[in-house]
């Protein structure tokens, strides 16, 4: 694919995305019978809350610099149970923590954040909404899934969709349908009235830089294809990195209107259209990024089985990484 098809295609996603007609159902296939069970890390930690509180003995409801590790953990914790078994939800899990390790970057960066325990806890409740519905759904727990992660989560379990498809599935249920959610529970603006938009925005100033070393990564270690729209002139980049863009300002608004909301009645009806809006998106890449008969997975599971343990090939600008763990 060259990287105008990829340019295309994601014009066209980001186009019909909330538009898109229902195109596919849900997978009712429960979790397997001998997985482990594991409670969700933020259904064990006391004093636990969405709710930023610097005076809280939860180092992550507090927003102090600790609560990181204790996120890495998590996410490593998913993504080496991925990676390893070479689950189809590998390449986002990998996604997920590399971007964290960005964040963990730029957030020891002097002045890069105006409040950067605030933003501590922000990651860690962002990342909780993923970490929860993973755990819930491997527990066979799917009614306490959103449906935007049913559809991404499925489509992994029975290899539905290309390596891109379900980056892209994750991505979306992430930022399309979970952080509207957060960005209005953690809030808008700090204690001095000022907008926290500004901390906000300052995410999508690495967000660029991360993607190319993240996308070569996990195209040495789990999809080889993953990176075949790559060309020249970086379009695929540009492309990921604009859709992104795009998804998360739509995510700031959609938790401005849940937070204008003049009643419960009325909040529901915003937070009914997110859903919604979230899952036509992820709709549309099921119909888009599905496998043909002619193109099997075989190619991609071997090669995974091969190669998962694989150093990144290209450098992070935070420095080196390790294939399993962080």
């Amino acid at each position: 694919m060259s990287g105008t098809t990829l340019v295309r295609r994601v014009v066209v996603l980001c186009a019909s995305a909330l538009v898109l007609p229902a195109l596919a159902a849900v997978s009712s296939a429960p979790a397997q019978a001998d997985d482990l069970l594991y409670v969700p890390w933020s259904s064990s930690l006391p004093g636990w809350s969405d709710t930023y509180t610097p005076g809280s003995d939860d180092d992550c409801a507090a927003g102090r610099s600790s609560c990181l590790g204790k996120t890495l953990k998590e996410l490593a914790k998913i993504h080496d149970l991925n990676g390893q078994s070479c689950s189809h939800n590998a390449i986002f899990s990998l996604a997920y923590l590399r971007m964290t390790q960005y964040y963990g970057y730029t957030r020891d960066l002097p002045d890069y954040y105006q409040d950067v325990p605030f933003a501590n806890h922000q990651d860690a409740v962002f990342a909780r909404y993923y970490t929860d519905a993973f755990w819930n759904w491997r527990n066979g727990n799917r009614s306490a899934v959103p449906r935007a992660w049913l559809y991404a989560f499925d489509a992994a379990k029975n290899k539905q969709v290309t390596g891109n498809g379900d980056l892209l599935l994750g991505m979306s249920a992430h930022i399309n349908r979970d952080l509207p959610f957060v960005i209005a529970a953690v809030g808008t603006v700090a204690p001095d009235g000022s907008s926290r938009k500004p901390d906000y925005d300052k995410v999508e100033q690495w967000l660029y830089s991360a993607t190319e070393p993240m996308l070569a990564e996990a195209a040495a270690r789990y999809d080889s294809t993953l990176d075949d729209a790559d060309d020249p002139f970086g379009l695929t980049y540009a492309a990921l990195f604009q859709m992104v863009s795009l998804w998360r300002e739509n995510a700031w608004r959609n938790a401005e209107a849940l937070l204008a909301a003049p009643d419960a009645a009325a909040r529901r009806l915003v937070a009914d259209k997110i859903e919604s809006d979230a899952n036509a998106v992820a709709q549309g890449l099921l119909a888009t990024q599905g496998y043909s008969l002619l193109n099997t997975t075989t190619a991609r599971d071997t090669w995974c089985s091969a190669h998962k343990g694989d150093a990144a090939p290209v450098a992070y600008e935070y420095g080196a990484v390790t294939p399993w763990g962080y």
